[in-house]
């Protein structure tokens, strides 16, 4: 293979070795990191040793193969093999962790949603058949108490619906920044006068305006999620302390704090995962989705921000999200 060729192969990010004969002539940086600085001048099937990629490197006419080891454990690869010359061939590397992650994510997305929204259909289908039984209408009490399971799991549906389709809207545009401006501080005390039980949630500022470039709907979504959820997971009737701090170096924290019994550490990681509960009967039995803060989280590195949840058990929770001021 010509100098020119080598040198370009060398630049490329993509693993890439030449194989003539059984034996790895050529091996560009990114396959030498990957594979090892000796896998030169060695046979192909010692420095990938995967029975399905050898077969393709060295059967007739090349082709492409997906494998989950070469020498090395973990990733998922594409080994594409092509000739170069009757004794050369290219061998390319491709390493599809990231595509098989976002496939296996939407598979689970999908599967998480159709139990979601199977669990309250079943609900609904079971009550509207009881209550079709003639037997049953005529005990005015039991119709009562059948129409309003109905109608709650209905609302069940109808949040999760909410939820799901702002998911996706906020996914669909989440690589453009927002231009508009949004006082924060409005916007925190218009949030937390937006609930009935209002007078627990008080609101403390060390600005009386605090400006970010974003999208007014977005985070007004924001705050309602981390006061509600303050408000149904708090101590009841307990307090809710939501914080503005604007600061010089030219962001603000916005932290919303309950009282409730707190949140155990090994369940922190996962909780902006999507349907993902801590407490999973409590969370349907207050009405949560599973979606929230997955929701949060999109929204504020669509912001260009970071959020972020720390917990003590029996003293409560902190959901703290850090934005950078409009200049």
């Amino acid at each position: 293979m010509a100098v020119d060729s080598l040198q370009l192969l060398e630049h490329l990010r993509t693993p890439a070795l030449i194989v003539a004969r059984g034996q790895v002539k050529f091996a560009n940086s990114a396959a030498k990191a990957l594979l090892g600085g000796h896998v030169v001048g060695q046979d192909v099937r010692i420095a990938i040793r995967d029975p399905d990629a050898i077969a393709v490197i060295l059967g007739d006419g090349g082709g492409t193969v997906q494998v989950r080891e070469l020498s090395v454990g973990g990733s998922v690869w594409e080994v594409d093999c092509r000739d170069l010359s009757d004794d050369e061939r290219l061998v390319s590397l491709y390493d599809l962790s990231v595509q098989v992650s976002v496939a296996r994510a939407h598979a689970d997305f999908v599967a998480n949603a159709s139990h979601e929204l199977r669990t309250p259909l079943a609900a609904l289908l079971g009550y509207v058949e009881t209550l079709m039984d003639p037997r049953a209408g005529g005990d005015e009490a039991t119709r009562e108490r059948f129409l309003n399971t109905i109608q709650h799991e209905a609302q069940r549906i109808q949040a999760l619906v909410s939820d799901l389709m702002s998911l996706s809207r906020i996914e669909a545009n989440k690589h453009e920044a927002p231009a508009d401006t949004v006082d924060m501080v409005a916007m925190l005390r218009e949030a937390a006068g937006e609930f009935k039980d209002g007078a627990q949630v008080s609101v403390t500022t060390n600005r009386d305006t605090a400006s970010i470039a974003g999208d007014r709907t977005q985070m007004a979504q924001v705050m309602r999620n981390l006061i509600d959820n303050a408000l149904k997971y708090g101590k009841p009737g307990g307090p809710v302390l939501v914080d503005l701090e604007a600061s010089d170096t030219g962001w603000i924290l916005v932290s919303v704090k309950d009282e409730g019994d707190g949140i155990a550490p090994e369940y922190l990681p996962r909780l902006t995962e999507r349907f993902y509960r801590a407490d999973t009967s409590r969370s349907r039995a207050v009405g949560g989705t599973g979606l929230g803060l997955s929701i949060v989280k999109h929204i504020v590195e669509r912001h260009r921000g970071r959020f972020d949840i720390t917990s003590r058990q029996g003293t409560g929770t902190t959901a703290s999200v850090m934005l950078p001021l409009r200049n």
